[in-house]
């Protein structure tokens, strides 16, 4: 408990956190129990990875717990249920935009950067799977599975899936955003989305360039990320667009950039000037990367040392065309 009250006082002075927490409002009228020893309690809860409800109703037993969350009685997890299904989502949203501009005036995200700039991830990732319970926001699925006589059937199964935004350093990360994606619907429209309210929330100079998987290699998402005002840096993996093609064949051409990363041997080249699908882009810049190193494998009872080999290709607009193919090449293995 000591460790707790040592961290609530410097999320106190640091963030003025436990402030901004009582600050999160719900959908409760007159409520028995405060929103913000609710919030607090779910908080900590967090914090030490407690898997349930109930056991943060254990802690909240505590009286030094009570005393963090300036109340005086245990929560039942009942209550922590209710309230968590009545939130405000742009109130929690708002604490953790403090958070992470606490974060940047404080020069947190100063080692994360690549060559001056500070790039965020875009990624989807899924959660909260269940056969037999479901919300609006669920999507669905066919699955297979076993039941008592061994006998397989097909089942329904509803899972949430978000997509996320996310800073990455070498000794520090956190998320920025999420942003649910709905039955039905793509990751990237959800990703735009998302990042036009941080642009809103942040503003645009936070962060640099966003960095994303070969699924958002469209035109559409590209150009959204532009308007926003950010450099894209993409995965291209669809052999079928002719950029794809054109990249793999000029690329033979040109000098190649040898250095080694980490065990890793690299060698780089780029292609600029491509079309895209999408002409309202500009013309975008490929870097290729050849990567060689070797893997320590088991085989049988011995250990063998096997030869691998990994090819890349990042496409970049415009925006960054000041900056080093080698840079590019970090921004897209930042992932």
């Amino acid at each position: 408990m000591n460790r707790i009250r040592q961290f609530w006082h410097y999320a106190r002075k640091i963030f003025d956190l436990p402030r901004h927490l009582r600050s999160v409002r719900d959908e409760r009228v007159d409520p028995l129990v405060p929103t913000g020893a609710v919030t607090a309690t779910l908080f900590l809860g967090a914090l030490l990875r407690r898997p349930s409800f109930l056991q943060i109703q254990a802690d909240s037993q505590r009286p030094g717990w009570q005393r963090l969350i300036d109340y005086a009685g245990p929560l039942n997890d009942e209550c922590l249920a209710y309230v968590s299904e009545r939130y405000r989502l742009e109130d929690l949203r708002a604490v953790l935009v403090w958070v992470n501009q606490s974060f940047k005036r404080n020069k947190v995200f100063e080692s994360a950067k690549i060559d001056g700039l500070l790039v965020v991830e875009i990624d989807a990732n899924e959660q909260f799977k269940s056969r037999s319970r479901c919300c609006e926001h669920c999507r669905q699925r066919t699955v297979k599975i076993k039941d008592a006589a061994g006998q397989e059937q097909e089942v329904t199964e509803y899972y949430h899936y978000q997509v996320y935004a996310h800073l990455h350093g070498p000794d520090f990360s956190t998320v920025l955003d999420l942003e649910t994606i709905g039955p039905g619907e793509e990751e990237a429209p959800a990703a735009v989305r998302m990042l036009g309210r941080m642009r809103r929330n942040y503003g645009p100079r936070f962060f640099d360039v966003v960095t994303l998987d070969a699924w958002y290699a469209k035109g559409p998402t590209i150009k959204s990320i532009q308007k926003l005002g950010w450099a894209p840096v993409a995965v291209l993996k669809q052999e079928r667009y002719e950029v794809y093609q054109e990249a793999t064949v000029l690329a033979q051409a040109q000098p190649a950039l040898p250095f080694a990363w980490e065990d890793r041997q690299v060698e780089l080249k780029e292609v600029r000037d491509l079309p895209f699908t999408d002409e309202a882009i500009g013309p975008v810049r490929v870097v290729c990367a050849e990567e060689k190193w070797e893997e320590v494998q088991r085989q049988g009872p011995s250990r063998v040392r096997v030869a691998k080999q990994s090819h890349w290709r990042w496409l970049s607009t415009e925006e960054l065309d000041g900056y080093s193919q080698k840079t590019i090449w970090r921004i897209g293995h930042h992932r």
